[in-house]
């Protein structure tokens, strides 16, 4: 992204400075192809890194749009002394499955040491980077803008590893695959977790760049041991704008992690991933996870009641599927496909929450999954007890949606002062 030089006055506190490398059109027009901050700093030989040991924090998707792999065209140039590799959640190769990682190991291509990142705080990073002698920490993952997707609190850790150690911290943007709409309810005091560490929007509308410029301000701080970073720089992306999606970029899809197939799998995960939280399947173990719901007690009637719910930009076609890993393995499931006719009005959060309250009013076997208490992961990827006990209590789908509307409202509002390109950003 881009350098505080065309940030001034942007809201961020000048005790960690915030650098941003130049980038002509960064936020100009909606013509040509957007450039990643990856591709920006390799462009510029990787000056950025000269003279320092790094620390990278990357997955499959740290590319270059020659698909080669960050770390091996630095490794390869000479020009970046590469001392160490952090792998999230799924591993820096990506060869986990949702849950595990590729553990420590040496990568076998570069011969550079690989950590596991995956649930690691930040003093297990920071005793890692001592160890190693990382100087500069560079992290560079495609994002999919939902709040429980690991890759954010990954960084989160890391970003606080690098102020308890004087680490200098760089984040290498890409584009928010669903855009910059800022859509759903707020994480709560008191559900926090692995997939919701601080107070962020379900679907927040941010870069990763523009969320470590929050973190740095607002979070790290309140942190034990916490502060500011003593330098953050986020490189920016070129020819990106608040109001495109993935599609929209020219670039081609990587997936950032195995059931994250294709675009529109990320458009539909701020609200589809809710279903991880039901004793249907959420599509695991099929090729369009987050797409096909369903489970084996669900008929026709389904997608029946909720097409008559006209919502915009989504449709749902009766579908039967088999899921090959997960809930329901092994056994035939009905249920929806949920088609996506015009992702540019497709409210995933809308849609899934239509989608509880039609199957729990059509199908008595339809219940949160097995856990203990009852509900608590609905509870954590909503963000607070609120959507399901209104569900209990009968609420429409209409009447959840409102109930948070004024956090979204307030979310827009208190976030624009971190954001770094321009566009509608409802």
């Amino acid at each position: 992204m881009k350098r505080r030089s065309l940030l001034a006055g942007a809201g961020v506190l000048a005790a960690a400075p915030l650098l941003d490398v130049p980038a002509a059109n960064a936020t100009g027009g909606s013509h040509g192809k957007a450039m990643t901050g990856a591709e920006a700093l390799a462009k510029d030989g990787w000056r950025a890194l000269a003279g320092q040991k790094v620390g990278v924090i990357s997955n499959p998707t740290g590319i270059l749009p020659d698909f080669t792999h960050i770390v091996d065209t630095m490794h390869a140039s000479g020009k970046v002394n590469i001392v160490a590799v952090f792998g999230p959640e799924h591993g820096f190769r990506g060869s986990a499955q949702a849950g595990g990682s590729e553990g420590d190991h040496v990568d076998p291509r570069t011969g550079i040491m690989v950590y596991d990142a995956y649930g690691a705080n930040a003093d297990k990073l920071a005793s890692l980077y001592t160890a190693s002698g990382v100087e500069t920490v560079v992290f560079d993952i495609q994002d999919v803008g939902a709040r429980f997707y690991t890759y954010i609190w990954t960084m989160f850790e890391a970003m606080l590893a690098a102020v308890r150690t004087g680490a200098r911290f760089v984040v290498l943007d890409r584009p928010n695959p669903v855009g910059g709409y800022a859509r759903g309810p707020m994480l709560k005091p008191g559900f926090t977790s692995g997939v919701g560490k601080k107070e962020i929007l379900q679907q927040h509308g941010m870069t990763v760049g523009e969320l470590a410029r929050m973190f740095n301000a607002e979070y790290l701080p309140l942190e034990p041991n916490g502060g500011r970073l003593r330098e953050l720089e986020v490189i920016q992306v070129k020819n990106w704008k608040r109001d495109q999606l993935y599609a929209d970029t020219g670039a081609t899809w990587v997936m950032p992690s195995p059931n994250m197939p294709t675009p529109d799998t990320a458009l539909l995960y701020p609200g589809l991933c809710l279903f991880e939280a039901t004793n249907m399947s959420e599509g695991r173990g099929t090729t369009r996870p987050f797409e096909l719901i369903g489970a084996p007690y669900v008929d026709y009637k389904w997608a029946e009641a909720l097409q008559t719910k006209k919502i915009p930009g989504i449709q749902f076609r009766e579908a039967y599927f088999t899921p090959t890993i997960s809930k329901n393995a092994n056994v035939l499931c009905g249920g929806v496909q949920v088609q996506i006719t015009d992702p540019h009005k497709a409210e995933a959060i809308v849609a899934a929450t239509h989608m509880i309250v039609e199957a729990g009013k059509l199908y008595p076997d339809f219940t949160w999954r097995a856990e203990t208490p009852p509900g608590r992961w609905i509870d954590l990827l909503t963000g607070s007890d609120r959507f399901r006990t209104m569900y209990t209590a009968g609420a429409t789908a209409e009447e959840i949606v409102a109930a948070w509307k004024s956090e979204t409202d307030a979310w827009t509002a208190r976030r624009a002062k971190y954001l770094l390109y321009k566009g509608a950003h409802r």
